[in-house]
């Protein structure tokens, strides 16, 4: 995350953003977790979702919402917003991937 360090963004566990088999997703870091509502799209002829989603941040209410797109080489690159709050850019590596180090 380009707001957070690794060890930042790992504090409760390792951080991660899931999509669902519908419309839905998950993620969390830090101590933010969240359920997304997806929209998927494409913009420059690669896959593309825009979310809102709502959770908490340390147990407290939270929403935003975000947006990834996936790069030519299999990495998702997004950013995610909370509502009055802060802002981040994001990478993500498919964990099927990570571990195999393809």
């Amino acid at each position: 995350m380009d707001a957070w360090d690794v060890d930042a963004a790992d504090l409760m566990g390792p951080a991660f953003i899931e999509f669902g088999s519908r419309d839905d997703g998950r993620f969390r870091f830090i101590a933010v977790a969240g359920w997304m509502d997806c929209r998927y799209a494409e913009r420059d002829g690669r896959p593309l979702v825009e979310f809102t989603w709502d959770g908490n941040d340390e147990d407290d209410p939270a929403s935003g919402r975000g947006w990834a797109v996936l790069e030519p080489e299999g990495t998702l690159r997004g950013h995610l917003y909370l509502h009055l709050a802060d802002d981040s850019g994001f990478r993500a590596v498919r964990a099927d991937l990570e571990r195999t180090g393809q």
